[in-house]
Order: structure tokens, then sequence, then C-alpha cells
């Protein structure tokens, strides 16, 4: 397995008086895709907003490259290499498609051929370039969120629920989109609920329930379980296909 890119040790995360994070540790590995399963409300998205400062940990340490993060503010996580995808997508749909990319290359001009490659990922950010975001469809608009986000080159991407209510052949071409960007360099840490999708980009899996990691390990010990998948999740791979 590769030395981790990102880690989580004992991290706790209040939001008012609720104690959500009770304890996460978690390994990022460098390359591929690390997916983060669990049933609604265990704890996935406050786990990615803690990682981005959005939420302060209260307690325990996040490390990143070797480097700890965990008191800084979002700006500065974000200039250390890591993207996050909300899972409202987080886009400007009074923007144009252009205007949305150019404000997401923050270190300067979005470099052109970055950009043809992000186009080639998702052929609507091409085709819509000069049309409002909010005249796009939900797929097209989660395709704008994901291409924000990679539009400069990033260490560590944080992918929150890109499927969520996308038609069949939608989710195809983000799974697509998402296993060439496994190719580079990137790491992706994602959130999904379609587990036939999650399964087939991850190569390391972990799974929350009421706060904390309650298995981690490779994808692939986890897809051949079908016991081991009723157990944490209540769900079966062939029922999810």
């Amino acid at each position: 397995m590769a030395d981790p890119l990102l880690t989580l040790d004992g991290v706790h995360t209040h939001i008012g008086p609720y104690h959500i994070l009770q304890g996460v540790s978690l390994t990022v590995p460098q390359g591929g895709v690390s997916v983060l399963l669990g049933r609604n409300g265990a704890g996935k998205t406050t786990s990615l907003r803690t990682i981005m400062g959005l939420w302060r940990a209260s307690r325990g340490e996040i490390r990143f490259d070797g480097r700890a993060i965990t008191q800084l503010d979002t700006p500065s996580i974000a200039r250390a290499g890591i993207a996050y995808v909300p899972e409202n997508m987080g886009i400007f749909t009074d923007l144009t498609v252009a205007e949305n990319m150019t404000l997401a290359a923050t270190s300067g001009p979005i470099d052109a051929r970055r950009l043809s490659w992000v186009q080639d990922l998702f052929p609507p950010i091409r085709t819509f370039w000069t049309a409002s975001a909010g005249t796009l469809s939900g797929g097209q608009k989660q395709m704008l969120a994901v291409s924000r986000a990679i539009i400069e080159p990033r260490r560590l991407i944080l992918i929150d629920e890109p499927t969520k209510g996308l038609a069949p052949a939608i989710i195809a071409s983000m799974t697509d989109a998402l296993r060439q960007l496994k190719e580079t360099e990137t790491t992706i840490l994602l959130v999904e609920q379609n587990f036939a999708m999650a399964s087939s980009l991850g190569d390391t899996v972990a799974v929350m329930d009421d706060g904390r990691i309650v298995h981690a390990g490779d994808m692939a010990t986890l897809v051949a379980d079908a016991g081991l998948q009723e157990r944490l999740m209540g769900l079966s791979l062939e029922a999810h296909q």
C-alpha cells in the first residue's frame, strides 16, 4: 500500500451541541481512490468538511503530506493542495460556465492545455462554455463542480456524493471521468452511496457508523464478502448493480 497522503487520528467534531465525529481515525494512501461509505448521518460529510477546515476539529489531528493541518483555515488548506466538491456542488448558478472555471483558477489564468484535458473528461464543459451555469442539467452541474476542483493540479480531491440523483447514463460518464482522473497523480477521497459505482473505482474503503470508522481495508476484500457488506452497511453489491 502506498504511503499515506492524508491521516486523521482520533478526530472529534462538535457542531453546536452535537458530537458528530467521535474519534475518527482514517488513512488515505497516496494515489488512487479511497472510498468513505456509511448510512446517512454516519458522519461522512462532516469528515470531509472537517478535513477542509469548514468545521473545526475539537480534538485529534489531521495531517496532509506529513504536515499538521488541523488548525489551518480553509483557504490555507486549499493552497496546500486539497480541493473539495461538496454535495450541493458549490457552483455559481448566476455565472457562466467559463466564469465559474475562471474563478476556480486561483493561481492565475487558466492553463489552456489543462482546460482542454478537463473538457475532454467532461464534454459539456466545452459545449456549454458560454451558457449560464444555472441552465445546466443536474448532471452537467455536477460535472462543472468536479471540473472546477481539478482545473488546477491538486494533490487530493474530496468529492461528496457526485452521482446523487443522476441518471444511469450520467453516472456512467462521471464514473469514466473519475477513472481517468484516478490515472493521474491526483488522490481522490470519495463519499458515495452508489456501492456499485464506488466499488468499481475504489482501491481502499472505510465504513463509518455513528461518527466512527468501523471498518477499513482494501475495496476488493469488501466486494468479495457479501456477509461483511451486510453486517457493515445492510447492503450487498448484487442488490446495487
